[in-house]
């Protein structure tokens, strides 16, 4: 640990550990998303490690949600970004992909959450935008966010970018972040590991750490 100007400063993952310190996010862990990836269940596997690894060691956990806004109430960038999704050139082409009901909009049922838990619904990419998630954490005294879900290439980057941005030390535990296309998660991971704002961890690593106090 780094001291300088009255601050403690992490510089390891067994330093960011701490559950004053740290918190988890489990990213969008959906019905509808998770059956579009490949290796679906091994990114599963490895994300209940990390979730049970965390609420064993007395850390606070957090779910997102995408969900999808009523056509008439989609605004410009939504109905763009959801003709790029559903490959249609026509507004009057596009489905509502994940109404806040719908079956392929709810977590997963390894994901329930318990009752000291909570899930943040977004229609953006970043969990931190338009959700209380950045008060949330702050009220409680987090300045560590360890990340782990789906997609990689899509969500999870600008989520882990933001985090940086707000003042966070987030961690990205890469093998239990899934993805549909792989050389963009490729990318995407090679892109933070360059621009050092996270730790880029593993899930065996990540387990040991939080368990570890």
């Amino acid at each position: 640990m780094q001291h300088a100007f009255g601050l403690d400063i992490p510089q390891t993952l067994a330093e960011v550990c701490d559950p004053t310190r740290l918190a988890l996010l489990v990213y969008d862990m959906q019905v509808g998303i998770l059956r579009q990836l490949p290796d679906a269940s091994e990114t599963t596997a490895r994300v209940l490690e990390v979730l049970e690894a965390a609420r064993a060691g007395g850390y606070r956990v957090l779910f997102s949600r995408h969900t999808s806004m009523p056509l008439e109430l989609s605004g410009v960038m939504q109905l763009r970004t959801a003709m790029a999704w559903q490959r249609v050139d026509q507004v009057a082409q596009l489905k509502s992909a994940f109404p806040r009901e719908a079956p392929q909009t709810q977590l997963i049922p390894e994901m329930a959450p318990r009752p000291s838990e909570a899930v943040f619904d977004k229609i953006t990419m970043s969990a931190f935008e338009g959700t209380p998630l950045d008060l949330v954490l702050r009220d409680c005294g987090i300045v560590a966010v360890a990340v782990v879900g789906v997609a990689l290439e899509v969500g999870i980057e600008p989520t882990v970018r933001h985090a940086a941005d707000l003042g966070y030390i987030p961690v990205l535990v890469s093998d239990a972040c899934g993805g549909r296309d792989k050389p963009a998660c490729e990318r995407a991971l090679a892109s933070l590991a360059f621009a050092g704002d996270a730790l880029i961890t593993d899930s065996a690593s990540m387990c040991r750490a939080l368990s570890a106090r």
